[in-house]
């Protein structure tokens, strides 16, 4: 059993997701960087879809009830047991009674910690992740509080003391990111200007930032072709009669400020799609704190699966290295 005793800023119970509900408004959920939660889950010995903490921005403070075997992936959150700083993406044993904190995050935002044996809350269609608009799965449906007492599951035995995750499996996080995009149906209704601008120019992550969507800003306006809108949109060049959304796709209400849609966003609405960040990059999106820069970067739909193949052999590396 893992105690609370202080939760950080938004922490949750996330695996890799619930696929396959979105049809019925029920977005995936999981872990924003699902590299690095299936990084941490591998140096422990778990199956990289086990359920792990996911932290943003600010860690929380947990003390262990148990012997365990504990790995911290993703952001640079130092982890402090009982005051001594532990390695990042390296697994480390902690005993009953101690206590584990961390640091405020020296590059990246979400920082994912991995017991052996995974957060053995309940299955709610077939995951564990926390959907907290819906109040549906992780632990109560929502973010974790003081005085949470989080229940493990039985290791598998795989995970040993001192498993490091080796520098050519690591991520780069941190500076100005580069973010693959596939035009999307609603692109052609850009000004050519302004879809030039869009690749061109520099974009800041807004603080509203969360696990929904990831605003931008800090470009030029981004204007629509002029047209009479049809029944059922709004009066907005950037409405449209609603329509299917899925995750990392790009809206602009009103041509401001582009928000790229995450893992806890809505399935469809009224606001047109200019393009999809590709799925090998939606990781970096859940990697950026506010006021961090981006560039989006045209890429083919050729491209983007391409760049999903080398992702999935990257995964599939990793944990052909630490599970048997």
């Amino acid at each position: 059993m893992i105690k609370v005793l202080k939760p950080g800023l938004a922490t949750s119970v996330q695996d890799l997701g619930r696929e396959g509900y979105y049809h019925l408004g029920i977005p995936p959920s999981g872990a924003l960087d699902q590299y690095a939660l299936s990084a941490a889950n591998c140096l422990v010995g778990n199956p990289v879809g086990a359920a792990a903490l996911e932290c943003t921005l600010l860690g929380p403070e947990l003390e262990f009830n148990v012997d365990a075997l504990v790995a911290v992936s993703g952001a640079h959150m130092a982890a402090r047991l009982d005051g001594v700083q532990m390695p990042h993406d390296t697994a480390f044993a902690v005993r009953a009674g101690q206590v584990l904190r961390f640091d405020f995050p020296k590059i990246g935002a979400r920082t994912y910690i991995a017991v052996a044996g995974g957060i053995d809350v309940p299955l709610v269609l077939g995951s564990r992740s926390t959907y907290a608009l819906g109040a549906l799965g992780g632990y109560q449906g929502r973010r974790l509080a003081a005085g949470d007492e989080l229940p493990i599951g039985e290791p598998s035995g795989q995970g040993k003391v001192g498993a490091s995750l080796p520098m050519a499996l690591r991520q780069a996080l941190g500076g100005e990111i580069e973010l693959r995009v596939v035009p999307g149906l609603y692109y052609d209704r850009l000004l050519p200007t302004a879809a030039k601008s869009f690749f061109a120019e520099p974009w800041t992550v807004g603080s509203e930032a969360d696990r929904i969507g990831y605003r931008f800003k800090g470009g030029s306006a981004l204007q629509f072709q002029p047209r009479e809108q049809p029944f059922g949109a709004g009066s907005d060049p950037s409405n449209i009669v609603d329509s299917c959304y899925p995750i990392g796709s790009i809206q602009v209400p009103a041509g401001l400020e582009p928000i790229v849609l995450h893992r806890d966003a809505v399935s469809g609405g009224g606001y047109a799609m200019i393009g999809t960040v590709i799925s090998a990059d939606l990781d970096l999106i859940g990697q950026m704190q506010p006021n961090q820069k981006a560039h989006f970067v045209e890429v083919t739909l050729e491209d983007a699966l391409l760049a999903r193949q080398h992702y999935k052999k990257k995964l599939k590396r990793m944990s052909e290295l630490f599970i048997s």
